[in-house]
């Protein structure tokens, strides 16, 4: 099988961003005096669904009514807005990796389960002419495993779904690539950097 295209997950995948999204959603427990906040390493298990199901995760139990959820998600997107590119870089040899790709013409893009607009905020930071396609979570029901998006990239970049490379660190990605009939590559570099921190 020839493959024409690449579907990239983001956090987790390209970019160790888990710093940035801990430091934000901490300071808005501490801003709450919401005890406790988390490590690194928890967030880690909090990731991959979202931040809307970040924020319910990382609230203690007896706050996650209705109101208390949509303040502290409106609070975290307010502050993890200002600060997504603090600490997030690419993981090691992921440029080297794209720019291998490319020079194949294979085409690129990145589905998110990260909001759009911070999805395009860090990939034009980092990852300036090396995807034709970036999208993120806009409609929560769209949200991954549904492969509707991924499908979309697909006939935006003029590739079949069989011709089709799905990349992700989670099972989530995984479920995706299945859903969409894509060729789903596992990634385990980003469990492993984050257990280095």
């Amino acid at each position: 099988m020839t493959y024409k295209a690449i579907i990239f997950d983001l956090d987790g995948t390209l970019v160790n961003s888990i710093e940035d999204i801990a430091d934000a959603m901490n300071t808005v427990l501490k801003s709450y005096n919401y005890p406790p906040t988390h490590s690194y390493e928890n967030y880690k298990n909090l990731v991959g669904s979202g931040i809307k199901n970040l924020v319910v995760n990382a609230l203690p139990e007896y706050h996650r009514s209705e109101l208390e959820i949509n303040t502290c998600f409106e609070a975290m997107m307010k502050v993890y807005s200002l600060h997504c590119t603090n600490k997030t870089k690419p993981y090691k040899n992921i440029i080297e990796l794209l720019n291998r790709l490319k020079s194949k013409q294979l085409k690129l893009g990145i589905l998110s389960n990260k909001a759009d607009a911070l999805t395009k905020k860090v990939v034009s930071t980092l990852f300036i002419d090396y995807f034709e396609i970036v999208l993120g979570l806009k409609i929560e029901a769209d949200k991954k495993p549904n492969p509707n998006v991924a499908l979309e990239i697909c006939m935006l970049l003029d590739a079949l779904p069989k011709e089709t490379i799905f990349v992700g660190d989670t099972n989530i990605d995984m479920q995706t690539a299945n859903n969409a009939n894509m060729l789903a590559v596992g990634v385990a570099w980003g469990d492993l950097e984050t257990k280095k921190n």
